[in-house]
């Protein structure tokens, strides 16, 4: 290619695979002197900006009125007309406020998730080095173009995505983009052209860091077309899942409409044409049906629910950004989780240590120096093993880093692998100060990408010098002639340290070699001082461990019928071995980024069920697999940290970012942030998900019975052509009281027997099973004819007046609530105990604020001119409390009957009883 580059031609180029002087060329550029004035300017008419495209969103107003865009909002909006109507004005100022605060939630919470795109932008280089016309320069990121000879600096962002040209000691930080922990090293020659993204060593992507080093790249791609905006424009791109919970209010709201809209016009219809009623008075009581049955506290106390949750979350390190999500935790089938850091500690450890007659095995975990050494699953002293203890004063001496004591906390200060090295040599009994002590260091050569080892020349104040040299171990083989054996140096077997070098990374464990070198007396050290006479000492295999926590969580979710599967930027070997640590399923089988690329949609969706590991992964990987997951009809949870994760976790059911170490981006683009990048409180934020879940099915078993029984008094009342036991008015008191009291207590109720010892709850039901509609047709009709029959023969007395027949109505209407309220705590458990009487506070705070206000309604005498009520005798509550208690005993009884009933079916089937007891029933239990 010759003359100006074409934008389509420089975005079809597999850089990474192409040499340095073959980059130059084709994008017409100079090693030395960069382009020239006059080709910046044509190339950024071609190009563009470096910069990221703001996607067109919705304004701010369009994205408000979207949240009153649904059934249940207008049900609401009608009720709250009908109040206003009927002159309950404080009913309709409540009912108005909720669709309000709905409304405000819902524009809140989206308005943070579209910062997502943003919050990648503030990842951007905002200047970058360059060379132009031969110069020097400072420029804007923004103004780069592809062709520019860019410097990079440690502690500078990449500005644009390069071709390496230059490097001295140049490492990156890329987890954003990869999700792999470590820095890594970078080197101008061409790698191959499947390689992964993590594997792509010739190449500094935009948003990405230099740790350590210097080096120059020549700009390849900007903007939207480099690594990151390729994955923002994913991001724009992904379609946000609706939450469970929010997918079957969608379906109940339009059943409900239609079920409610129903009744009104039969009852309407009845009234006039049946009973020869004027049409005023019907209309009212049709409108004030439709009132009685839409659950209009129900939107409240379920962000009451949610909102609690959220907070007892928050102190088990789990913050929720998004209130539905604390629902949608109570459904997860699968949680995709990130290894580093996340299922593992994020510190490395040695666990081999290869001399060349025996490989021994290092006990403990993290940075705290305890544990010790075993050979053959036997242990031994390690100060009997010379060539082992050499290795670990070796590793000890040529060390940069250093280990440190806390706030009782054991931390490392400098690179990881070091630390390592220092706390494996302190399990042996070495001490840092006296071994350095002893061997001072008189000089050294530092770790460099392009040599791949790190050199330090000791002596022991007696006159003896020691080279020790620790890096690659397939460099340090080249580089050594001989090995340590039995206390002696002999031929180097090279053939056996290539196989012990495939044992050992086979175990999933990265592998670093050690040797030495005896010299005479000198005070520096020089490349070729390491050319020969090297001696092998061994190698240090080492692991970043699972989390103890994590694996107890890992058991925890597979008897809760949830998958775990781990999908990582590392390598297959190391995600295999510290698969099999945590116990994951399938663990020995890994699927790697270049195995999904070869699947076809059909394909990955079978493959995906049946592994547990995906190694080597990109975003577009994830994304895919999320995808074929939920084609599956699983509820994904997923764990990430980077941008280039963000995608996946906006896609996901439940999106999890990562708080210490996370980027911004996938925060945004998630519903959950885990304060301690800790897997363990995944586990125990389902568990709370779960509890809420529970709650709010008794929430929803306790209110929409109650609200049907409002219904069919009205209702049985009209269509058999008898008085009104209860006016509208008084249903609209009914329903506003218990809504503000008695409704939302639940939320604080207790996790269930067994919580996690069943399975995830169904998506595929609607939010009412047939145990749903039964138990709101069993409740209604025992309260319709509970307060019918109280009314009826009160009215058949003759001694006293309507009203005070239908203030009993009212009554016994109300306590019949509280009395279910308390059968409502436990799904199948019976509430005749200490417990299910007393053991929510918040469910006698609500019966006596409800009782009340009850009192208010009966002998206030403002209430007795405005709702129409009387002044009760003893005989009078006696009796409506009698219909309350009939209710209690009734559904008591129905309890006692599917106990039975479930626990017949579990003896059947082999199940614990007690399991099948906690759980709440679905819709095909009755």
């Amino acid at each position: 290619m010759s003359g100006a580059p074409r934008r389509q031609d420089v975005n079809n180029h597999r850089w990474h695979a192409e040499s340095a002087d073959k980059a130059l060329e084709v994008l017409d550029s100079d090693r030395d002197s960069g382009l020239g004035g006059d080709q910046v300017e044509q190339r950024r008419s071609e190009f563009g900006s470096n910069e990221l495209k703001v996607r067109q969103q919705r304004s701010a107003l369009q994205r408000l009125l979207s949240h009153f865009n649904n059934l249940f909002i207008y049900l609401l909006l009608i009720a709250f007309a009908v109040t206003a109507l009927l002159g309950e004005w404080v009913d309709s100022a409540v009912i108005f406020a909720v669709v309000l605060i709905n409304g405000a939630i819902g524009f809140i919470q989206e308005g943070r998730a579209e910062r997502a795109l943003e919050s990648v932008q503030g990842m951007l280089s905002r200047e970058a080095t360059v060379w132009r016309d031969g110069r020097r320069q400072q420029v804007p990121a923004q103004e780069l173009v592809p062709g520019d000879i860019v410097q990079i600096n440690a502690g500078e962002r990449i500005p644009a995505d390069l071709r390496l040209l230059r490097v001295k000691n140049l490492e990156v930080q890329e987890s954003a983009l990869t999700g792999e922990s470590n820095a890594v090293a970078k080197q101008r020659d061409a790698v191959e052209e499947d390689a992964e993204l993590g594997d792509r060593t010739s190449m500094a992507y935009s948003g990405t860091l230099a740790t350590a080093g210097q080096g120059a790249g020549v700009v390849v791609a900007i903007g939207d077309d480099s690594e990151i905006g390729r994955i923002s424009g994913m991001l724009a791109e992904v379609e946000t899942i609706k939450t469970p919970l929010m997918q079957r209010f969608d379906a109940f709201t339009r059943v409900l409409s239609v079920v409610i809209l129903g009744l009104a016009l039969i009852t309407f219809a009845v009234g006039i044409l049946v009973w020869s009623k004027d049409w005023h008075s019907m209309f009212l009581v049709a409108v004030s049906l439709a009132v009685a049955a839409i659950p209009q506290g129900l939107p409240a106390v379920m962000t009451v629910i949610l909102a609690i949750g959220v907070e007892r979350m928050a102190r088990r390190n789990a913050i929720i950004r998004r209130l539905p999500a604390v629902e949608t935790l109570g459904s997860v089938t699968t949680i995709c989780a990130d290894k580093t850091g996340t299922l593992t500690r994020n510190e490395m450890t040695v666990k081999t240590l290869r001399t060349a007659k025996e490989d021994i095995g290092v006990e403990g975990v993290g940075y705290e120096p305890e544990g010790g050494f075993q050979r053959d699953d036997e242990s031994i002293r390690i100060g009997e093993h010379g060539a082992a203890l050499e290795m670990l004063r070796a590793g000890l001496l040529c060390n940069d880093s250093e280990l440190e004591h806390k706030e009782e906390e054991w931390q490392g200060a400098g690179d990881p692998t070091e630390v390592a090295l220092i706390v494996a040599a302190c399990k042996a009994g070495l001490d840092h100060d006296e071994e350095h002590g002893n061997w001072p260091r008189v000089d050294s050569i530092p770790f460099a990408s392009e040599n791949r080892y790190m050199a330090t020349l000791n002596h022991d104040h007696q006159g003896n010098h020691v080279i020790y040299v620790k890096g690659a171990p397939e460099k340090l083989l080249e580089m050594c002639g001989s090995e340590l054996r039995d206390g002696e140096e002999t031929s180097l077997d090279r053939d056996a340290w290539e196989e012990r070098f495939e044992e050992i990374a086979g175990r999933g464990q990265r592998l670093l070699a050690i040797a030495r070198k005896e010299v005479s007396e000198q005070t520096e050290i020089n490349e070729e001082d390491l050319e020969g006479g090297l001696v092998l000492l061994g190698l240090f295999g080492m692991i970043d461990p699972p989390r103890e926590e994590a694996i107890d969580s890992v058991a925890i979710c597979r008897d809760a019928g949830i998958g775990v599967k781990m999908i990582t930027g590392d390598h297959a070997a190391t995600a295999t071995a510290v698969a099999r640590k945590l116990g994951l399923d399938n663990a020995g089988k890994a699927l790697r980024g270049r195995d999904i690329e070869k699947f076809d949609d059909e394909e990955l969706k079978n493959r995906v069920m049946e592994t547990s590991v995906f190694a080597r992964t990109s975003p577009e990987h994830k994304l895919r697999l999320v995808k074929a997951l939920q084609a599956q009809s699983e509820i994904i949870a997923m764990t990430g940290d980077g941008v280039n994760d963000a995608p996946a976790l906006k896609r996901a059911n439940l999106g999890i970012a990562m708080g210490q170490k996370g980027t911004e981006a996938a925060r945004e683009a998630s519903e959950m942030v885990l304060a301690d990048d800790n897997f363990a409180s995944i586990e125990r934020a389902v568990e709370e998900g779960r509890k809420v879940y529970d709650n709010l099915r008794k929430t929803i078993l306790f209110v929409l019975p109650t609200n049907a029984a409002e219904s069919l008094v009205l209702l049985a009342a009209v269509l058999s052509g008898m008085m009104l036991p209860v006016t509208p008015v008084q249903i609209l008191w009914v329903n506003m009281i218990t809504a503000v009291t008695l409704g939302v207590s639940l939320a604080w109720e207790k996790a269930e027997v067994g919580l996690m010892q069943r399975g995830p709850h169904s998506t595929e039901e609607g939010l009412l099973g047939r145990f749903d509609l039964w138990r709101i047709a069993y409740v209604g009709t025992a309260l319709l004819l509970g307060v019918g029959f109280l009314f009826a023969q009160e009215q058949s007395r003759g001694e006293t007046s309507l009203e005070y027949a239908r203030t009993m109505a009212v009554n016994a209407l109300v306590l019949g609530q509280i009395f279910y309220l308390l059968n409502s705590r436990f799904f199948s458990r019976s509430a005749i105990s200490w417990e299910g009487l007393t053991g929510n506070r918040m469910v006698l705070f609500a019966i006596a604020g409800c009782v009340g206000l009850q009192l208010v309604f009966t002998y206030a005498p403002f209430m007795n001119q405005l709702l129409e009520s009387r002044p009760l005798d003893a005989e009078a509550w006696l009796r409506s409390v009698a219909v309350g208690l009939g209710i209690f005993v009734l559904v008591e009884i129905e309890k006692f009957v599917r106990r039975k009933k479930s626990a017949h079916g579990a003896a059947s089937a082999g199940r614990p009883e007690q399991q099948q007891q906690s759980h709440p029933p679905t819709g095909s239990e009755k």
